[in-house]
């Protein structure tokens, strides 16, 4: 069954950095395109990263072009992202899916069919 395991969430300052972990088990992440979305409260799911299987390409939308990296460690079937610069628009609950059936870095929740259960970042002073 694949699974994912989210962590690295937390209650961080404006300007503040954190890094997320996204560990899968039940199948190998390299596999396939993994995105992190977040969702706050009152809002739909906004795509915030997502890095592809075969070239490694990754996307950013604006909002978090650079500040924000995705990156993979295969050994650990792992997927990090690394958020800098944190502001409190960030806040939101994030989330990591994997896409199994399209090697394409979209950020479309509907092309994504495995999710973690999410984790909370809350920047705040």
């Amino acid at each position: 069954q694949l699974q994912f395991v989210e962590s690295g969430g937390g209650l961080v300052q404006p300007g503040g950095s954190l890094r997320l972990s996204c560990a899968a088990s039940g199948f190998t992440l390299d596999y396939y395109t993994i995105g992190w979305f977040r969702q706050a409260p009152g809002k739909e799911h906004e795509g915030v990263s997502c890095i592809s299987s075969s070239d490694y390409s990754t996307y950013y939308p604006d909002s978090v072009k650079g500040r924000f990296t995705v990156s993979r460690d295969n050994a650990k079937n792992t997927v990090y992202l690394q958020m800098n610069s944190l502001k409190p628009e960030d806040t939101a609950i994030y989330y990591c899916a994997a896409n199994t059936v399209q090697d394409l870095c979209l950020m479309l929740p509907k092309l994504y069919d495995y999710w973690g259960q999410g984790t909370q970042v809350t920047v705040s002073s």
